[in-house]
């Protein structure tokens, strides 16, 4: 009997903690998930980066490597995102967009206040290219 009330009060203790560590969070959580070279394009790799946004995240207005190509694939909620002076664009699950070597990122966030959001970035970039944002200097 004792066995499942520690294992319930365990499950919500961690509950809460996570729970707790999400409140507030606004910057978002970045993940390189994949890397791999290209063996057909000599001193370029594939990296893959899975970018989790809590309710509300964000990301700070970025830029990329001048030999980044980017191609995004929002899996979970909805990404309001803008490059360069383009409209501010709201992209859902399933959808994608892309990012052309020197591109700004200029608004790049969960576009739901309550809801998790998710995408998958793959670069083309640099091999030797191991920072892939750089923040906008204000």
């Amino acid at each position: 009997m004792i066995k499942p009330i520690l294992a319930l009060a365990m499950t919500a203790l961690l509950s809460t903690t996570a729970a707790a560590s999400d409140v507030g969070e606004k910057n978002a959580k970045v993940t390189l998930v994949y890397e791999h070279e290209l063996p057909n394009v000599p001193g370029k790799s594939m990296k893959g980066v899975l970018v989790e946004y809590g309710p509300g995240g964000f990301s700070d207005g970025h830029t990329h490597p001048q030999s980044a190509f980017i191609y995004a694939t929002v899996l979970e909620g909805a990404i309001r995102s803008q490059v360069n002076d383009g409209p501010v664009t709201v992209y859902k699950a399933g959808e994608s967009f892309s990012e052309l070597p020197g591109d700004r990122h200029g608004v790049s966030e969960n576009a739901s206040k309550t809801e998790p959001a998710k995408l998958l970035a793959v670069f083309v970039v640099d091999t030797a290219q191991q920072e892939l944002t750089f923040p906008i200097k204000k």
